[in-house]
């Protein structure tokens, strides 16, 4: 690569990522930065299954409202810590901040197993919903600019999808630790949240071997760095006997600077890609007002509706959990394939319309404990697909210099209007102990997915194998 006085960068390093083979680099990558979504799948699952424990006087003595606000403290830490995290990732790099946000993930999970009210409870759900926020924006920002474009959207939906490992994590976990036969009640709880901070100090060694974005090195003008990583990354595949592409490559020219002024980011959302904008919104708020809806309440459904002992919840969590990873799993590859615009549609679109039918058995109590967890887990097979879509959606259709920041916007207002209001909501129908509320407020979750199942279906693009600069003209692009 070279750069003029005028600090114009010619390079061909997207190219050359986007031509690497499938190799351990990137099997390294998926895992040391997708554990992200496992282990929010371990903290929502975690929270739900001792919900019913926690409301007990020889744990914290909580309230129905109380818990749903502790669920709402974690959605808004969430919200906070990604537009803070995500500024600081676009400015800072996405490998400082993904050490950063783990760590803050690490210390607050832990301080939660000592909690004693509800606000110490709350104070640190709020900071692990930080830790937890901040790792979407520098983790899906990295994820997007070093996985080959033929395959980014299939490696993202699975990557999304390994949230329900994280949640059967937590089901299988919660069994064992709330069982009294095992342990006291009073402890086990406690204890079941020292599972994500044991995953996280594994996965932070992991993450010392994964390499800066030469994307965002060459935006800020460190040229050298980023071809010094891209000839690494060439030669990790070189010795391990992958025959590489020879080129020659495309090239693209890019004024380098330090950072984009918050105008410009501005500018980019609302004038130069409003319709982009209104569809990543209506994606993640559906989808955040869905999924927070059902699992951060479904363990008080599971108790106060069919009598469901604390304990067994986990079981119950389990196949939710199935349900929604082979979704993504055995959908992905059709996002690739038959393109992101008929695929995000029609998840959406499915899972909105079984939402309401299954909604509908519940109030008129057609169905048992067991039914109504199958019938979620056919819900959810297609709303996971569609959830991990809406994050692909937003991590690629902006340009590479406000990529984390329009990850952490999206997110934030997303979960803001979809997920910090919704678990208290339905806490608050539940305590009603009226079914005809809590179907109400599942039909408000499906409505918002039908919604956007429409506004992807007139205003979604199609980025299927395209490279990211492709996709989204990069601001500093010169032509």
């Amino acid at each position: 690569m070279d750069a003029t006085p005028e600090n114009v960068v010619e390079t061909n390093i997207p190219a050359r990522l986007d031509a690497l083979p499938w190799g351990r680099f990137q099997t390294l990558v998926v895992v040391a930065l997708g554990v992200t979504w496992i282990l929010d799948g371990l903290e929502v699952t975690m929270a739900g299954a001792v919900a019913a424990t926690l409301k007990e006087d020889s744990a914290l003595g909580l309230s129905d409202a109380e818990i749903g606000s502790a669920s709402s403290a974690y959605l808004a830490g969430a919200v906070a810590g990604a537009l803070f995290f995500g500024w600081l990732t676009d400015r800072l790099g996405r490998k400082k901040l993904f050490f950063i946000t783990l760590a803050v993930y690490l210390a607050a999970t832990a301080a939660t197993a000592f909690s004693w009210d509800f606000w110490s409870f709350a104070t640190c759900r709020l900071l692990v919903g930080a830790g937890i926020g901040g790792e979407y924006a520098a983790v899906n920002s990295t994820i997007q600019e070093l996985i080959p474009a033929r395959v980014r959207g299939w490696t993202e939906l699975v990557i999304n999808g390994s949230y329900w490992i994280g949640a059967a994590l937590g089901a299988a976990g919660s069994l064992v630790l709330l069982d009294p036969a095992l342990f006291n009640p009073a402890i086990g709880w406690r204890l079941a949240f020292f599972i994500g901070a044991t995953i996280g100090l594994v996965i932070f060694v992991l993450r010392t071997w994964i390499p800066e974005s030469p994307r965002w090195l060459i935006t800020h003008g460190r040229q050298e760095e980023a071809d010094a990583i891209m000839r690494s990354i060439e030669d990790r595949f070189a010795r391990a006997g992958y025959v590489l592409a020879k080129g020659p490559f495309p090239s693209v020219k890019l004024r380098a600077r330090a950072r984009t002024p918050f105008a410009e980011f501005a500018g980019a959302m609302l004038r130069t890609y409003p319709r982009r904008t209104v569809v990543g919104l209506s994606l993640m708020a559906s989808q955040a007002m869905l999924y927070n809806a059902v699992f951060f309440t479904y363990a008080l459904i599971l108790t106060e509706f069919y009598g469901v002992g604390a304990n067994s919840v986990g079981w119950y969590l389990l196949a939710l959990a199935g349900g929604n990873f082979l979704g993504p799993v055995l959908l992905g590859r059709l996002f690739d394939t038959i393109g992101r615009r008929i695929m995000i549609s029609a998840t959406y679109a499915i899972s909105g319309v079984l939402l309401v039918a299954v909604g509908y058995l519940f109030e008129r109590g057609q169905i048992s404990a067991t039914e109504q967890t199958a019938g979620w887990s056919i819900v959810f097979f297609f709303a996971s697909a569609a959830a991990s879509s809406a994050y692909l959606t937003v991590s690629e259709m902006f340009p590479v210099e406000i990529r984390a920041m329009a990850i952490a916007a999206f997110f934030a207002v997303g979960t803001g209007v979809g997920g910090v209001f919704s678990p208290w909501l339905f806490g608050t129908l539940i305590g009603t102990g009226s079914r005809a509320l809590v179907f109400s407020g599942y039909a408000l979750a499906a409505m918002l997915m039908i919604g956007a199942a429409a506004i992807e279906w007139a205003w979604g693009i199609a980025a299927e194998r395209k490279s990211l600069e492709a996709v989204c003209r990069p601001l500093t692009l010169v032509d």
